[in-house]
């Protein structure tokens, strides 16, 4: 099968302990309280298979469904501001962010 590329399986973390973490802190959008640990949806997903779960923001609801769903914010808009909440959200428990995903 010559042409085809081999690409390494992707590891995703799972962590409860952390997901909650995250769940505890303010919305990293809009400061609103509780929040919810929001899963990336543009790195590491596949077909139902959520990102990692060191790639989360905390979103409150009202954020996170517009990340995910929402009409108001074009597709550029919604990523940028899940990866502003990404960056803010691990600040605040004090990692660093995963440095390829701003770029």
């Amino acid at each position: 099968m010559s042409g085809l590329k081999s690409y390494p399986k992707s590891t995703y973390k799972r962590s409860k302990t952390f997901l909650r973490a995250v769940a505890e802190l303010e919305c990293q959008n809009c400061g609103a309280y509780p929040s919810q640990a929001a899963h990336s949806n543009w790195h590491g997903k596949g077909m139902a298979l959520k990102a990692s779960d060191d790639l989360v923001a905390a979103l409150c609801l009202r954020c996170h469904w517009e990340v995910d769903q929402g009409n108001k914010l074009t597709k550029d808009e919604r990523k940028a501001l899940w990866l502003k909440a990404y960056k803010r959200t691990m600040d605040r428990l004090g990692l660093l962010a995963v440095a390829h995903l701003g770029e």
